[in-house]
C-alpha cells in the first residue's frame, strides 16, 4: 500500500531556468545567468570571482558583506542578485582608482583599525555609505550608524578614529566654519 501511495505522487518539478541578471558593478556592466534564489553576495563572489566582499553570518546581522547599491548600503546577503537587476554596485575593490587606495582604505592602514581584517571590507563600503549620507557628525553618531558592522576583534576606537579622518579628507572645512 505504501509502495502504491508513493507511485502516485506526482514528480518532483524541475528546478528554474537561470534568469539573466545584468549588474554594473565596479564600472563594468555584467550579465549573469542565475538561479532566482542567488543572493548578490554569492553572485559577486561565485560568479564573478571578486571575493573582497565576505560571508560572515549569511544572515545580515555582521555586516561583513556589506557592498554599496546605487551609492547605498545593503548587505549583499539579504538582497538576491535579481533584485538588483540593472543597478550600479560598488565593491572593496571598486573603491580604488588605479593603483591609489581610497582615503577609507589609507585612513584604515594608517589607524590601525583591524586586526584579522576579515570585517574590514564591509566596513570600508558601510564608511563609504556613511560619509555620503552625511547624517555623522560626532562619534557617537558614527558608532550608531556603523552598529550594523560587527568587529569581532573589537577594534573600534580605531575604526572610528579611520572614519573621522576620511571625513576631514572628504570635506575638508573652511577657515573659518564650525
Amino acid at each position: 500500500m505504501a509502495q502504491l501511495k508513493a507511485s502516485l505522487r506526482p514528480a518532483p518539478a524541475p528546478p528554474p531556468e537561470p534568469i539573466p541578471v545584468t549588474l554594473n558593478v565596479n564600472g563594468v556592466e555584467r550579465t549573469l545567468h542565475l538561479a532566482p534564489w542567488t543572493t548578490l553576495l554569492d553572485a559577486l563572489r561565485l560568479h564573478l570571482d571578486l571575493t573582497g566582499t565576505k560571508k560572515g553570518c549569511d544572515h545580515g546581522q555582521c555586516g561583513a558583506c556589506t557592498v554599496l547599491v546605487d551609492g547605498r548600503r545593503i548587505n549583499s546577503c539579504l538582497t538576491l542578485a535579481a533584485m538588483q537587476d540593472g543597478r550600479k554596485v560598488t565593491t572593496i575593490e571598486g573603491l580604488t582608482t588605479g593603483d591609489a587606495l581610497h582615503p577609507l582604505q589609507e585612513a584604515f592602514i594608517e589607524h590601525d583599525a583591524f586586526q584579522c581584517g576579515y570585517c574590514t571590507p564591509g566596513q570600508i563600503c558601510s564608511a563609504a555609505g556613511l560619509i555620503a549620507e552625511g547624517k555623522a557628525t560626532t562619534d557617537d553618531e558614527i558608532r550608531e550608524l556603523m552598529s550594523g558592522n560587527l568587529c569581532r576583534c573589537g577594534a573600534y576606537p580605531n575604526i572610528v578614529a579611520a572614519i573621522r579622518q576620511a571625513m576631514a579628507t572628504a570635506a575638508p572645512k573652511t577657515e573659518g566654519a564650525p
